[in-house]
């Protein structure tokens, strides 16, 4: 399975999602940079009856592995926090060793975020993968470690799973890795 290569992001590539629950919008802009990927975006939205407005930056190495990310809300809060040398670092808090075995993140707000195992994992169809995952709820933004497994249905379809089996969808990318459709939860547009 293939998909376009990062390069092709030098100019930048936009793609855009609607919340199927409350109201809610992103905005994403994937660029290639000399060192990497980044991504930004903004989100407006509205969850269990509170509105928030976020803004998101991910920076990946080309291979879509997460070197840091930083979130703030329109209110005040935040979260950055980086990895250097498999170390998981936050800016208040100094190394947090309990996020050490996570290569990727999971942000709550956003399907972008789904993009990331399945790019910088290779795939065939019927391989399963179980990942542990540095979680980042936008409620609170208190990291947590959550484990999700992915399963290639076939190209460019995922079954997404969590480990406790709480929840499963499966997940149609397009050519770049984005989710087109995350059942129940969001939807591009």
């Amino acid at each position: 399975m293939s998909f376009r290569p990062p390069a092709d992001f030098a100019d930048g590539h936009s793609a855009r999602w609607r919340a199927l629950e409350g109201d809610g919008l992103e905005h994403l802009t994937l660029r290639a940079e000399a060192d990497g990927l980044r991504a930004d975006a903004a989100l407006v939205g509205e969850r269990d009856g509170s509105r928030f407005g976020a803004t998101y930056r991910i920076d990946c190495d080309a291979d879509f592995t997460v070197r840091s990310f930083e979130i703030a809300t329109t209110d005040g809060r935040g979260l950055a926090m980086a990895r250097r040398d498999g170390r998981w670092h936050d800016s208040r808090r100094g190394h947090l060793p309990a996020f050490d075995a996570c290569i990727d993140i999971d942000l709550s707000a956003t399907p972008f975020t789904n993009t990331l195992p399945i790019r910088r994992c290779a795939w065939h169809t019927g391989q399963q993968r179980r990942i542990a995952m540095l979680f980042v709820p936008f409620d609170s933004f208190e990291p947590f470690v959550t484990e999700q497994i992915y399963t290639c249905l076939a190209p460019r379809l995922f079954r997404f799973e969590t480990a406790d089996g709480s929840f499963t969808a499966e997940l149609p990318v397009d050519e770049d890795g984005l989710v087109m459709d995350y059942p129940c939860l969001f939807q591009r547009l």
